[in-house]
């Protein structure tokens, strides 16, 4: 099979899509789309290209039996900007390639992230890496926000005072704040795309890197929209269940009670909680 050129794809080439205050992603570049994974798969015996409804089927084939290596042929090159905290939490997925630009060669631009008033919130009470759903009142808000941009303006007037005096870029630098935006250019191939994706659009993401998740989630339906949608229905929209939840929906489905399953497997407190959970909203705790 020759390049593979998918129009929807190309239609979108270097669309540049906000996100958050200051950020933006776009597509720069792409290899490869649905037809690319299907036939990836089928070199092994030879076999030619199928009709759309076959090619979905060998793709949902796939990927609900973790057969990964054919989504490893489609590749995509993004170009991001996004706040720094944003980016450290980006580059934990290490199954990718980026270039980002340098303190050390450049002069960082006087761009800082500054939430929206309904995005500030207090502590959860329940979950400790993040915060709750209800955001404070809008006059905290408006002082916190307040707080955070004052703090933003002496930085970054010190950083420039700093590179004024001379001193060295990779020195001025170094007290500038995670609200600063950065930019680079990220490659990722199809598989690892989605496993960033199955992490980041969960509600337990915060919220700035689930913002661009969910661009790019609409950007990599352009690109293979079968894949997508294989991947929405058996990984993002999916739940796992342990040994002993599985035990205790067997023994619900031939009549017993919740209750007497659960304690039938030892499943109490919070185990008890996220199985629940589970049946009741498919919430994976």
């Amino acid at each position: 099979m020759a390049h593979s050129i998918v129009a929807s794809a190309e239609a979108i080439l270097d669309k540049e899509y906000p996100v958050l205050d200051k950020g933006f992603i776009r597509l720069v570049d792409y290899m490869g789309g649905d037809d690319r994974i299907v036939q990836a798969a089928r070199v092994s015996y030879g076999e030619g290209t199928k009709t759309v409804r076959e090619d979905a089927g060998l793709i949902r084939y796939l990927l609900r039996n973790e057969h990964t290596s054919p989504f490893e042929q489609v590749v995509f090159t993004f170009h991001a900007k996004m706040p720094v905290f944003v980016a450290r939490q980006w580059v934990r997925h290490r199954t990718a390639r980026l270039n980002e630009i340098s303190g050390r060669y450049s002069v960082m631009k006087d761009e800082f992230y500054l939430p929206e008033a309904e995005k500030v919130a207090s502590q959860s009470t329940d979950n400790k890496q993040g915060r709750n759903d209800e955001p404070v009142s809008p006059k905290e808000a408006a002082e916190i926000i307040a707080t955070l941009e004052q703090g933003q303006q002496v930085a970054y007037h010190s950083y420039q005072q700093l590179i004024g005096h001379g001193l060295a870029r990779e020195l001025a630098r170094i007290n500038l704040p995670l609200s600063m935006y950065t930019e680079w250019y990220w490659q990722i191939d199809l598989h690892n795309l989605l496993h960033f994706l199955r992490l980041r659009l969960d509600p337990h993401a915060q919220y700035e890197i689930r913002a661009y998740a969910e661009i790019m989630l609409e950007i990599a339906k352009k690109v293979c929209p079968l894949a997508v949608e294989a991947f929405e229905e058996h990984r993002r929209g999916a739940v796992s269940f342990s040994a002993r939840e599985f035990a205790a929906l067997q023994a619900m489905l031939a009549g017993k009670s919740s209750e007497d399953a659960m304690e039938e497997e030892g499943l109490e407190g919070r185990d008890a909680q996220r199985f629940l959970a589970k049946l009741e909203d498919g919430r994976q705790l």
